[in-house]
């Protein structure tokens, strides 16, 4: 397998700016076609990449290799499902779904098919943040952890661009919450236990339970205060404390989450961010919300 045909779900802010312009440029890659729920967004996007419209979404799996997906997670699912039935390898956005069975389909349906799957949490993939977390997990001996991600999409200097109606909604929790995760947990181990409360706006407190015996917090938002927004990892254990650096942001990391994908592709060896995982992820947020909404 020399070049991968790639083609692309979405066309909204993120497909526009970030996931059509990776993968058109990519030198492994050729990008297969555009499919959109808006025709005419998806023929804009790709003539402005060289590359074809399709109406039919079926069309666009049966001339790709791969699939990749920037549309709501409760839409991404289902059309996922039907692409790796046809055989197409799956990138993916977090979260997968919103629903822990919808994203259990999901994992089965790329279990059948045998195919590759690689679902972009972007600290997983950005330079620093990966290798820190990769230290992290060799070092060991961490009691405890901290993820919070306060956003501030919403204010007027916020990034309310990039929002669309499901994150209006579903909030912090949904939308930031799949990246607290996928820090804690390769370092932490799996969740046992999930409480949580709600904060002001749409912001969600977790207290986790890790199977070693650890514990981890995570304080997610998308509505905070531009001056109060930010981003902090943290562990603390037997070597003392360790803190996440900055991180270099989406457009680098999704390179590497393509690259990923073609590794898991050409090499048949799944990606720690699969299919799988990014269900195990649906599955504690959607715990958590049961224990908001109880709260």
């Amino acid at each position: 397998m020399n070049r991968l045909r790639i083609g692309l779900v979405g066309t909204g802010p993120w497909a526009t700016a970030t996931h059509a312009p990776a993968l058109a440029r990519h030198p492994d890659i050729d990008l297969s076609g555009v499919w959109g729920r808006r025709p005419e967004a998806a023929a804009t996007l790709a003539s402005a990449h060289g590359t074809t419209a399709y109406a039919d979404i079926d069309a666009l799996f049966a001339a790709s290799d791969a699939v990749a997906f920037a549309v709501p997670p409760d839409v991404q699912a289902p059309l996922a499902t039907r692409a790796a039935a046809a055989g197409c390898h799956l990138l993916l956005d977090k979260p997968v779904a919103t629903a822990p069975a919808t994203a259990r389909e999901l994992a089965r349906a790329v279990e059948r098919a045998e195919v590759a799957s690689v679902v972009f949490f972007t600290l997983r993939f950005a330079t620093l943040s990966s290798a820190w977390l990769a230290e992290q997990s060799t070092v060991g001996g961490w009691y405890t952890g901290r993820a919070d991600w306060y956003g501030s999409f919403y204010t007027p200097d916020g990034t309310a661009a990039f929002s669309s109606p499901w994150r209006a909604s579903r909030g912090g929790l949904w939308d930031v919450g799949p990246h607290a995760l996928s820090m804690l947990l390769p370092v932490l181990g799996d969740v046992s236990e999930v409480t949580a409360a709600p904060g002001p706006g749409d912001t969600a407190h977790l207290i986790l339970r890790h199977t070693g015996g650890a514990s981890s917090t995570a304080a997610l938002s998308l509505t905070a205060p531009a001056k109060g927004s930010g981003l902090a990892v943290e562990l603390r254990g037997d070597h003392g404390i360790a803190v996440l650096p900055p991180w270099e942001g989406a457009d680098e990391a999704f390179d590497a989450a393509i690259d990923a994908l073609l590794t898991a592709a050409r090499t048949g060896t799944a990606h720690p961010c699969d299919a799988r995982f990014g269900l195990r992820v649906t599955e504690i947020l959607a715990r958590a919300e049961e224990r908001m909404r109880a709260a």
